[in-house]
């Protein structure tokens, strides 16, 4: 009987869920060996650790320096939306990770100094002396606050370079962002070697802190997607939103959940944007602009994970610094890369806040990838959806008369010689 074709060519999600099942088996069957394979995550913990600052630093000066000036005006309120939108999804993380603390089972070194900062002035002084670190400490330390000040720094000296030094810079990014793919490959193997041991030492336990922290992500993107993103559109334009939001979510947020990818769901988008009738000009700009920073579900995951770190290790965080961290998510969701699970490396940004190490980080990481499986899926739904929500909303369609009766608008705003449509998944 011939295999199923998700079996004979499974995608990395398929091959995530086969390393989660296998670990799960094999630490039930045989918790010596379940402890053993645990080199495996290791690896790939420490494969984390070698290409993450280098992605931070190249990948934020790439995006400023090649940042085009000029764009047309009604890009404004757009731009608008989409940071007011970041920050709100952060805070929304923020508040459902106090609301329903989750603690996870992280393997803390001895000596890790664990001491909570003494409130908001001590962090900001823990951040200022991050921010005026020596790149090359920086990038040896794993600073990921360093490294974004550099980046930007150098991304701003850069945008008055030639378009030859900037094509270069863009092309270097491309090679790390590479790099990143075949180290996000190794996932499945580091998934498997971290349950089995995980599971051999701590017992099936570990799986319900893996399923409290799903809940609790798939929670606040839920209640983002439903009631924040409707509350940001009511108030730009005083109407009824609900049939926008919706509509965004059933035509491009549930094929954005199965392609797990802002850029893939690009054409969906551009043609959603011509069934409402927008405007050809401003939404192919908005919409590859919006895949890139729009990132509210990135935000969501950044927050959750770094404070489920926070109550692991008992950590205090008093309110001041809780709005600095939903400012800081905010900035890294901007910042993602562009590779399935590209959030889950900014998390370590958010940790540097509260002095956690970039081992003990990078293990939260690693957790990330294993309940990735349907959290990514579900932060690049609600990435994608809201991209075309608030388009919409700045350009006026909101009504029900508007969302279900435009679809008659005149042309596509896909641009032209679009292809297939097909795009790199």
């Amino acid at each position: 009987m011939p295999l199923p074709s998700f079996l004979r060519r499974p995608s990395l999600v398929t091959q995530i869920v086969i390393g989660l099942l296998a670990g799960v088996v094999l630490a039930l069957v045989s918790p010596r060996a379940g402890a053993a394979v645990g080199l495996l995550g290791t690896i790939f913990i420490s494969a984390l650790k070698a290409v993450a600052p280098v992605l931070v630093l190249v990948l934020v000066a790439a995006s400023i320096a090649n940042h085009r000036q000029g764009q047309d005006t009604r890009m404004r309120p757009i731009l608008g939306l989409y940071l007011v939108g970041t920050v709100m999804a952060a805070l929304v993380g923020v508040a459902a990770s106090f609301l329903f603390p989750t603690t996870l089972a992280l393997d803390v070194p001895a000596d890790a100094a664990l001491s909570a900062p003494g409130g908001i002035g001590e962090v900001l002084r823990t951040l200022v002396l991050k921010v005026f670190d020596n790149p090359f400490n920086a990038l040896v330390d794993a600073n990921y606050i360093g490294l974004l000040a550099w980046g930007i720094a150098m991304g701003l000296a850069l945008r008055q370079s030639g378009d030859g030094t900037r094509r270069v810079l863009s092309d270097f990014s491309e090679a790390v962002t590479r790099v990143v793919r075949l180290v996000i490959r190794l996932a499945p193997v580091g998934v498997f070697g971290i349950v089995a041991s995980m599971l051999a030492g701590t017992g099936l336990s570990a799986l319900l802190d893996y399923a409290h922290l799903l809940a609790v992500l798939l929670g606040a993107m839920l209640f983002v997607a439903l009631v924040g993103n409707a509350l940001l559109v009511f108030a730009v334009t005083r109407r009824n939103p609900w049939p926008l939001v919706l509509r965004c979510l059933r035509e491009s947020g549930i094929t954005a959940f199965f392609t797990r990818s802002s850029a893939a769901n690009i054409p969906v988008n551009m043609e959603l944007c011509a069934k409402l009738g927008l405007h050809r000009e401003t939404c192919s700009v908005a919409v590859p602009l919006g895949a890139t920073v729009n990132m509210a579900g990135a935000a969501i995951t950044i927050s959750v994970l770094s404070l489920a770190a926070v109550h692991t290790l008992g950590i205090q965080v008093d309110l001041a610094t809780a709005l600095l961290l939903s400012v800081v998510a905010a900035i890294g969701a901007c910042g993602a890369s562009g590779v399935p699970g590209g959030s889950l490396l900014l998390i370590p940004l958010a940790c540097g806040l509260f002095g956690i190490s970039d081992e003990v980080a990078m293990q939260v990481v690693a957790i990330g990838f294993i309940v990735g499986v349907v959290q990514d899926s579900a932060e690049t739904a609600l990435n994608s959806s809201t991209d075309v929500v608030f388009i919409a909303a700045a350009c006026g369609v909101t009504s029900g008369r508007d969302v279900e009766g435009r679809d008659a608008a005149a042309g596509s705003v896909l641009p032209e010689r679009a292809g297939d449509g097909r795009t790199e998944a």
